[in-house]
């Protein structure tokens, strides 16, 4: 068993009709992981990282993303530590007050940093929009951690971004074919 929630890439594309828009490649009958090591070795990994977004559930994507900007960012991440430390909070304890600690947290940085996105990933992955009645959708959480690594890749030298990537994906690889 895996923490893969879809049995094609079609069917995430299906799921989440946003992916298709963001991600350069067509719906295809493949299992996911392979997919994703097709993309990386295309020299798509922007969209492999995307890919990678959507596919996994929620808690876990957020983790993989605030990981994932650990590598990439390295000694940068002291920019906007608070929120790095309010999506990997709800990471590790996803109760509804992390939650909303992570989504005031992200509402109110600047929407130019990466660590800005994974702490509104954390804060949309349920519940409504800050104090709005709306429910957010499913989508948003993928959306904004895809939003944080874009950012983060374009901060990492540009020399060290293919390596950098491949141990991203390496790691969501990994995450998404661990047992829950």
């Amino acid at each position: 068993m895996s923490r893969i929630r879809f049995a094609t890439i079609r069917a995430l594309f299906d799921s989440f009709p946003e992916a298709l828009q963001n991600i350069g490649a067509e719906p295809t009958d493949e299992s996911p992981v392979p997919f994703l090591r097709k993309l990386a070795a295309e020299g798509k990994p922007e969209d492999a990282v995307a890919v990678c977004a959507y596919l996994l559930p929620r808690r876990e994507a957020v983790w993989w993303g605030c990981a994932s900007a650990r590598t990439l960012l390295g000694d940068k991440l002291q920019d906007d530590a608070a929120a790095l430390a309010a999506a990997e909070a709800w990471v590790r304890e996803p109760t509804d007050e992390n939650r909303r600690a992570a989504l005031d947290t992200g509402t109110k940085a600047a929407s130019k940093e990466p660590l800005t996105w994974l702490a509104l990933a954390a804060g949309w992955s349920s519940g409504t929009f800050a104090s709005t009645p709306f429910p957010v959708p499913a989508y948003m959480t993928s959306r904004a951690v895809r939003i944080s690594l874009l950012i983060s890749i374009r901060r990492a030298a540009s020399d060290a971004r293919p390596k950098l990537l491949q141990s991203c994906l390496a790691r969501g690889i990994e995450l998404a074919e661990a047992a829950p």
